[in-house]
């Protein structure tokens, strides 16, 4: 079986780069993605979806590097099983994460971007999340 996502959205903050104990980097970060569509009362609506994004190695490492709020950005990754959390509000949600193979650059400071794109050349095996420190 195979999986696979592809989204396009903004980062909603800075980029967290931390390591795990035997010195792999890792970098956290959200993402915003937009649906806008007009409903049968012919009213604008939008529907606003986050995603925590994880890049692991020589990909995290760029990601740290390149990446700020509020920059648009392509992430191909795969999906893990959502996580149900309780907001401050009481409200039960689910944690969208995604593990990153891929992250595309689509524009730079306020000026659109050229070809820029980070590969994440990750042919070992996946790092258990419970070692993460944080």
């Amino acid at each position: 079986m195979y999986q696979k996502v592809i989204l396009i959205g903004r980062l909603g903050r800075d980029p967290e780069m931390r390591y795990t104990p035997d010195g792999t980097p890792v970098t956290t970060f959200s993402v915003a993605t937009d649906r806008r569509w007009v409903d049968a009362n012919g009213q604008q609506q939008q529907r606003t979806i986050w995603f925590r994004v994880t890049a692991w190695r020589r990909l995290a490492e760029t990601c740290n590097q390149f990446l700020t709020k509020g920059r648009l950005v392509m992430v191909e990754g795969e999906l893990s099983e959502p996580r149900p959390y309780q907001g401050r509000d009481g409200e039960w949600r689910a944690s969208l994460d995604v593990r990153a193979t891929a992250v595309k650059f689509l524009e730079g400071r306020g000026e659109a971007a050229g070809p820029e794109a980070a590969e994440g050349a990750e042919p070992e095996a996946p790092i258990d999340e419970e070692e993460i420190p944080f």
